[in-house]
């Protein structure tokens, strides 16, 4: 299947940044919730363990709340 073949949600997934982090974590200074990406502290914290599946549930989360900022 070539790029122009995946379907919407796929290339939209693929213009994604690693992380929705935006560059100041509020949760370091004791924030439940960031106020720069919208994650809670867990989410933070266990980003780099989290599989594709649960990237994609945090990711959809922010997008529908309107919180991803870059």
């Amino acid at each position: 299947m070539s790029q122009t073949d995946e379907p919407q949600e796929k290339k939209r997934d693929s213009l994604r940044p690693d992380s929705p982090c935006a560059g100041y974590c509020s949760t370091s200074h004791g924030d439940e919730v960031c106020k720069g990406c919208g994650r809670t502290f867990d989410e933070v914290l266990n980003w780099i363990i989290y599989d594709d599946a649960e990237k994609d549930a945090v990711w959809a989360r922010l997008e529908a709340a309107g919180l991803v900022k870059r």
